[in-house]
């Protein structure tokens, strides 16, 4: 590998970029990293206009109810009001704080840190900062973009990119889209005290997720203030003296109108492939825009890898940390006294920060049965002790699948208060192939939502 100028060049710096670059420098390997947007962008979308951001605006948004709630517990007194201002700041400089982290890791393990756009010219060769350098292995971890539509007037709509740092607060948003990140927006947007309308083409909300899910969690959505119209899509938009009027069609808006401070079009990410050079290098790309792998994350190109949202297929952080340790165990090695890591696909935990929350591992009950056969299916709906004195109205939602034939639960659904928190502890039990009759036999924590999840006893269809 000395001829050439580093061992690995890695492009993109976010989650799985920079756990590739950092720990492929630590088995000794000369390692770059090219990030387009410089030492601010350190983290990708995650940490400046994702994950972390995200959550920061749920936690805010989550006070306007816990004020109100308060009241049941004997609190008394007005509550405050959101500084806007305020809020951007605060977040701004969290994401700050985490940049500066990521760049000292970083530099502290000897990776050469490049704040340009890089682009491919070989199979070992890359231009970046003004350069040609030539590289033994290249990893493409570019992430994501939101992907708009063309529609009339689509100039003037945001993207998820843009909604930390409005100005000013939208006091009315229309959010385009029914995927986690359109609830979530809407959820938050709603909490934070704007008026939110969110319309979506489609029959239900989440789709890919389980239906009792899905429908629970629109009802949840609605109850909480959300205006949710289905089968609604936007005709175009248009900028008045009263801000933007978006007209709707499909049959859920046909021949209506709103009038919106702000559109957000939540629909849907495409993996971050332009200006690559993908095409001049024949690195193959899917229907879906995703750079194709195989085996160990190898593309087209046996010198070029890819992990990650770029790839199209599990787009989670996670999920691109876990890819990056399993390619840099390929290319130099496990580290010493560690075996080899392998990446499994199957029970993979995530949540939607809706308010409220969405928790989930494992099979849908329509996908369960398609793979499984016969599956038993549990499910509890309850009002959390919280609020029986706190006023809300709103409920939990918790949803066991278990296989017939091996009594192994592989699906567990939850929407409610820290679904994610709870759901993450079940994931592990999953993994290890734990039984309905294991769940029956844990005993729960009492009094907590999460005891639910063991003490379901009864089946509710084991039929479709």
């Amino acid at each position: 590998m000395a001829a050439f100028d580093f061992d690995l060049f890695v492009i993109g710096g976010g989650s799985g970029g920079v756990r590739a670059a950092r720990m492929a420098a630590q088995r000794g390997a000369r390692v770059a990293l090219a990030e387009q947007d410089g030492t601010q962008g350190l983290g990708g979308t995650c940490v400046n206009v994702g994950c972390i951001p995200k959550k920061l605006y749920s936690y805010a948004a989550h006070f306007a109810d816990s004020f109100e709630e308060s009241h049941g517990f004997g609190w008394e007194g007005d509550a405050p009001r959101l500084n806007w201002q305020t809020l951007k700041a605060n977040r701004k400089r969290e994401i700050s704080r985490l940049n500066g982290i990521y760049l000292k890791l970083l530099a502290g393990s000897g990776v050469t840190v490049m704040n340009a756009h890089a682009c491919v010219t070989g199979p070992h060769s890359v231009s970046a900062d003004g350069h040609a350098w030539t590289c033994a292995n290249i990893l493409l971890a570019t992430g994501g973009t939101p992907n708009v539509p063309k529609v009339p007037g689509g100039e003037l709509v945001c993207t998820s990119n843009d909604m930390f740092d409005l100005e000013p607060f939208p006091k009315r948003l229309l959010v385009v889209g029914g995927g986690y990140i359109a609830c979530e927006f809407a959820s938050i947007f709603n909490g934070l005290g704007a008026e939110v309308v969110q319309i979506y083409r489609g029959e239900q909300v989440l789709r890919g997720f389980d239906a009792d899910v899905r429908q629970f969690i629109a009802a949840e959505l609605r109850k909480s203030g959300v205006d949710l119209r289905l089968a609604c899509d936007v005709k175009g938009i248009t900028r008045t003296a009263d801000g933007l009027a978006v007209g709707l069609d499909g049959a859920g808006g046909i021949g209506q109108s709103l009038s919106v401070d702000r559109v957000l079009y939540a629909t849907g990410r495409v993996p971050n492939v332009r200006g690559l050079g993908l095409h001049d290098q024949g690195v193959e790309l899917g229907r879906d825009g995703g750079i194709v792998v195989g085996a160990n994350y190898q593309t087209s190109v046996p010198s070029i890898y890819a992990i990650g949202d770029v790839t199209a297929r599990v787009q989670l952080t996670p999920v691109a940390l876990g890819e990056a340790m399993v390619l840099v165990d390929h290319l130099f090695g496990p580290a010493a006294g560690k075996a080899a890591r392998s990446m499994s696909y199957q029970f993979i935990p995530t949540a939607v920060f809706t308010h409220p929350n969405i928790g989930t591992v494992g099979y849908a009950e329509f996908d369960a049965r398609a793979k499984f056969g016969k599956v038993t299916v549990y499910r509890s709906e309850f009002t959390a002790l919280k609020h029986t004195l706190s006023g809300s109205s709103e409920r939990t939602l918790m949803k066991l699948i278990v296989e017939d034939a091996t009594d192994l639960v592989v699906g567990l659904h939850m929407v409610g208060p820290d679904a994610g928190e709870i759901v993450q502890g079940f994931a592990v039990a999953m993994k290890a192939g734990a039984t309905k009759a294991v769940f029956d036999s844990t005993i729960g924590i009492h009094p907590t939502a999460a005891e639910e999840f063991v003490t379901m006893r009864e089946p509710v269809r084991s039929v479709v």
